[in-house]
């Protein structure tokens, strides 16, 4: 779980302004797009005035790991659920969520955002469509989490990042930095390592990567237009029916629904699922409103670490040394990542404070 300046984190590099760039273009409101991965679509980050800058960034750093520690978190909490199946739990997961958002929605009188984003057809639209995309998402981690592959689950998120840039030059048509090709070179001999390690390719980490990277790059599409509640709100609504034919066919001809039927606390889990998706989504929200981009960037690779860890070190899940080179090298292309987003942040700094100045004198 889980989902920046525009917040999906899409890795716009050729919007990074280089040291040197034109001194007498207007200043920039807002730090440039860093390679951080298809961080969720959640707000515009507000603006500062009249707010007590450390303690934004202590709060920001508090919300942050709050949301990256559940996501990271949910390995445990969906094996905690066995043996319910996959197609179960992400029914349940989109029900009790949708159920969760109305109930906000309407604690927070916040109806007439609902209906503002309903009557406009394209948010509408691509909001289901965001909906449709982070349900595979959804499906394939449960099922990597549920069924022993923990860690196939947390390489598809380290991988992520990588999937954004690709994204971006084919489908965005972006230019890449030199250190950013490199990642994807590097990324690309990790996968061709995994590959030969597992007899075939890891389809659930390359599915997980493609399909959050690509959830961010359709979120992109309503911008700031839709906050995170009425965002959730949408892409659960459009899944509901879905998810209840699921539900019916899993209860008729797939061997009965677990739910009510695995012991209290298992059957609380499968209804807290619409908890644990929308807290740590409310709580990224906050966090992205007090901390640089640069700095959400960073503490985004949290999760797929706690994921990790859950995975060897608690439920046992071996590495061999194909699987320990693959991932090292995969960790080798993230460190060129985070080396070049600190540079092309430092580049911004510089070029800012040049223009400022520019625009004093």
């Amino acid at each position: 779980m889980t989902p920046a300046h525009d917040s999906s984190g899409s890795g716009r590099a050729s919007d990074s302004r280089p040291e040197g760039s034109d001194v007498n273009s207007a200043v920039p409101r807002q730090e440039p797009p860093t390679i951080t991965g298809a961080l969720p679509e959640v707000i515009v980050p507000e603006e500062s005035a009249g707010r007590n800058p450390r303690k934004d960034l202590k709060t920001g750093f508090i919300l942050a790991f709050i949301s990256y520690g559940l996501w990271g978190f949910l390995p445990l909490y969906f094996a905690a659920i066995k043996p319910t199946g996959a197609f179960e739990i992400l029914g349940w997961r989109i029900v009790f969520s949708l159920c969760l958002c109305v109930l906000l929605v309407t604690a927070t009188r916040s109806w007439g955002r609902v209906a503002a984003a309903f009557k406009d057809r394209r948010v509408n639209l691509t909001l289901g469509m965001a909906g449709g995309i982070v349900s595979i998402n959804w499906l394939v981690y449960i099922f990597a989490t549920t069924t022993g592959h923990v860690l196939e689950a947390s390489l598809g998120y380290f991988i992520n990042p990588v999937a954004t840039i690709v994204l971006g030059v084919f489908v965005l048509h972006e230019k890449l930095r030199r250190l950013q090709w490199i990642a994807v070179g590097i990324s690309l001999v990790a996968i061709v390592v995994l590959t030969v390690e597992y007899g075939s390719l890891p389809w659930m980490s390359l599915l997980i990567a493609g399909s959050f990277a690509l959830y961010g790059l359709v979120k992109k599409n309503v911008g700031g237009r839709v906050d995170s509640l009425t965002g959730l709100t949408f892409e659960t609504a459009w899944l509901f029916i879905p998810s209840v034919i699921v539900l019916a066919l899993v209860g008729t001809v797939g061997g009965g629904l677990a739910f009510g039927q695995i012991g209290l606390l298992k059957t609380a889990l499968l209804v807290g699922t619409g908890f644990i998706t929308l807290i740590p989504l409310l709580t990224f929200a906050g966090a992205a409103t007090r901390l640089p981009l640069s700095y959400v960037g960073m503490v985004q690779y949290f999760t797929p670490i706690m994921q990790f860890l859950a995975g060897y070190l608690l439920l046992g899940e071996e590495m061999s040394t194909g699987r320990w080179i693959g991932f090292a090298i995969v960790w080798l292309a993230i460190l060129v990542l985070i080396i070049d987003a600190i540079r092309a942040a430092r580049s911004y700094r510089i070029a800012l404070r040049k223009a400022r100045s520019q625009q004093a004198t």
